[in-house]
């Protein structure tokens, strides 16, 4: 029985490192090479929520809040939008960047040759109720994209990319989803320094 589990809890662990692996569908990212800066771009068009479309997925969360309390629904549904530019960009901004990074990448980076949309496509919010939990979960597509000519170079996808924060402390879905970003910017980062820049 514990041999069993243990063969159970080895997988799912492998299973879970596979997933946030970066492939490459498309082109290549060598030619960020050269480069020391890169402007970011954060997208989420036709993302879906768990099972839903976004649009269906707020609909929905916003009846059930705004049953139990009025207007709470409206406060999930701004909320919601105001986290990918107040908590969702900023966390892969930092960790992008975090010492030794060999390209910087910022949203609004004039100077630079290339944009890179990340673009999420799906996202899992997780839940943390005290006695139990489940992390929040992303799938990204990276884009890389010639800033003068919008012509792509590359693309890349990035799924189930984990987000938890340790002590069990993130009982916000935004919480929650910023750390699935934090984990997205360091694996890519680590790809690039070893695929690209090593």
């Amino acid at each position: 029985m514990q041999r069993t589990l243990s063969l159970v809890l080895v997988a799912c662990l492998a299973t879970t490192a596979m997933a946030q692996k970066l492939l490459v569908k498309s082109g290549s990212f060598k030619d960020l090479k050269s480069e020391k800066e890169l402007d970011l771009e954060f997208t989420f068009d036709n993302m879906t929520v768990g099972k839903f479309a976004e649009a269906d997925y707020i609909a929905k969360k916003k009846t059930e809040y705004n049953d139990k309390e009025p207007g709470r629904g409206e406060k999930f549904e701004q909320s919601w939008i105001a986290d990918r530019e107040s908590r969702f960009a900023p966390k892969f901004e930092v960790l992008f960047n975090d010492d030794g990074s060999p390209i910087k990448g910022l949203r609004g980076t004039t100077g630079a040759k290339y944009t890179l949309v990340v673009h999420t496509t799906r996202t899992e919010p997780g839940w943390n109720i005290g006695i139990s939990k489940q992390p929040a979960y992303i799938d990204v597509e990276y884009i890389l994209k010639e800033k003068a000519t919008g012509t792509v170079v590359a693309n890349a996808i990035m799924l189930g990319i984990p987000g938890s924060q340790f002590g069990g402390y993130d009982y916000d879905t935004g919480t929650r989803l910023a750390e699935s970003y934090a984990k997205a910017a360091k694996e890519l980062r680590k790809w690039l320094v070893k695929n690209v820049f090593g």
